[in-house]
């Protein structure tokens, strides 16, 4: 009861303050700007704030975390329309969606998919920021209890998880993670300095961006394979032939897959590291597991729609814990956000929430209103985007070419990262032929470095024992988890077979 006498007249404030109307413009304005952001390959929240601090130096500190909330928010959802509608994910986080979004739009129901993703992401965008208000303090001790062995550990679980995004060919699934693992080591060694698979080519120093990678082989390797399969492709795109909602049935698949997806992306993302991607790799298997059909996954599953959206939108609430609570950000969007506050002579932490109540509690709040200003800004407007479908493939491929080329160039303005995402379209195109899933492909490489990072740094502690990772109890459950995903199907499938 105490907590909620401190909860309820700080929140008020925090409303009171979200609700004056500049700060309410900034929030529509914030909404507005992110979902177009996420729609656009190559572009992402991060790149975002970080191009509009200098714009807001001398704004309100309140205004400006009100506008970066919403942009943060507003991608995570917009990374959604582009995946589902031309298989062309605007964020790496939006992968899984155009799985079955994709599949879903060629049946002639883009609709219900687009709805389902704009609802799951207000459930879970809403929940994450409940969560975020209530549960910061024990969350954010929760992660601290994690060490490098307990997040190597975690990284093999989710690298597991993905086995079964490859159907009924496990082996392919496992040689598109280790072509991902291969992408993540290209640079720089941190510890040693040496440079590794750059072939002589000062741009890949630096390493493969995710960006990069997931552009190249989505959105470039998708305009390559129409061009190369073209002439046995159908003519005419898919135009919408199922209603522009969710039908009762479409109801019922869905709501438990936004409520699975809302826990896993929160608690998720609240760990330094793990972020969207894992959290929406994460959620599509748990709803594959856990489904009567898992059949129709990779063929126009709802649910792997609706789970992974709302993992993605739950994840960006959970990384804003660590990042108010103890300064420390969860992803790649909350260390500019951290940036953006010493900016403004801020320090987040404990003391920010005494200090800076104002800021803190207008910035939770505001968080409300852009999930509501996204369910309001993205239902109406549908049909509209499903409309895009009518375009001739040829202009839609072409201008899905134009803006990843545009969007990779704003990166680093670098022509070399263009060539790299060209590349990498090419090498998308022959995976695609063999069979082989992209998508394992991407989360090696989002995982690879860190996998890596963690495990060299667990063993450099514990002297080079390899049992660091069966002594801690967390790590060794992990790790325990991980083995069962990959000794259990099988097995159960030859006692299925012998009864």
């Amino acid at each position: 009861m105490s907590s909620l006498s401190y909860l309820l007249p700080q929140l008020g404030a925090g409303f009171a303050s979200a609700l004056v109307p500049t700060n309410l413009l900034l929030g529509a304005v914030g909404v507005t700007v992110g979902t177009a952001i996420g729609v656009l390959p190559g572009l992402g929240p991060a790149l975002t704030i970080s191009l509009l601090l200098p714009i807001t130096f001398g704004m309100d500190p309140v205004g400006a975390f009100i506008l970066f909330g919403g942009i943060y928010y507003g991608a995570m959802y917009g990374g959604s329309t582009t995946s589902i509608l031309v298989r062309m994910p605007g964020e790496a986080s939006s992968v899984m969606t155009a799985v079955d979004g994709y599949v879903m739009t060629r049946r002639g129901r883009a609709g219900a998919a687009l709805a389902t993703a704009a609802i799951g992401s207000f459930v879970a965008g809403t929940f994450a920021t409940v969560m975020l208000m209530l549960l910061a303090p024990p969350l954010v001790e929760l992660s601290l209890g994690f060490g490098p062995a307990d997040y190597a550990a975690l990284m093999v679980l989710a690298l597991t998880s993905v086995a079964g995004l490859s159907g009924a060919n496990p082996a392919r699934g496992l040689l598109a993670i280790f072509v991902g693992l291969a992408l993540g080591t290209v640079g720089i060694d941190v510890q040693t300095g040496q440079a590794r698979f750059s072939m002589g080519m000062p741009g890949l120093l630096g390493g493969l961006n995710v960006v990069l990678v997931t552009v190249g082989l989505f959105a470039v390797g998708e305009v390559f394979w129409h061009a190369a399969t073209r002439l046995d492709a159908p003519t005419g795109v898919t135009r919408l032939d199922g209603p522009a909602r969710l039908t009762p049935s479409e109801w019922r698949r869905s709501m438990p897959a936004w409520g699975r997806g809302t826990l896993i992306g929160f608690f998720t993302g609240v760990l330094p590291g793990a972020g969207a991607t894992v959290a929406s790799f994460l959620s599509y298997d748990v709803e594959r597991r856990v489904s009567k059909t898992p059949e129709e996954f990779g063929e126009g599953a709802i649910e792997g729609v609706a789970g992974p959206e709302a993992a993605n939108n739950a994840s960006a609430g959970g990384s804003l814990v660590p990042l108010l609570a103890l300064g420390v950000p969860g992803s790649g969007t909350t260390a500019v956000m951290l940036a953006a506050f010493q900016m403004y002579g801020l320090q987040p932490g404990p003391l920010l929430f005494s200090q800076e109540s104002e800021l803190v509690w207008g910035l939770i709040a505001s968080l409300y209103v852009s999930n509501a200003l996204l369910l309001l800004l993205n239902l109406p407007l549908i049909r509209l985007w499903v409309r895009l479908l009518e375009v001739p493939p040829a202009l839609l491929y072409a201008a899905v070419l134009a803006l990843a080329t545009v969007g990779v160039y704003t990166l680093n303005s670098s022509l070399f990262d263009v060539g790299v995402v060209y590349a990498l379209g090419l090498v998308a195109v022959v995976l695609r032929h063999q069979e082989i899933p992209l998508a394992p492909v991407v989360l090696g490489a989002v995982l690879g470095p860190l996998l890596e990072q963690y495990t060299r740094r667990a063993l450099a502690i514990a002297d080079g024992d390899p049992t660091v990772f069966l002594t801690r109890p967390l790590s060794a459950a992990l790790l325990g988890l991980a083995l069962a995903l990959v000794v259990l199907p099988p097995l159960v499938r030859a006692i299925r077979t012998r009864i």
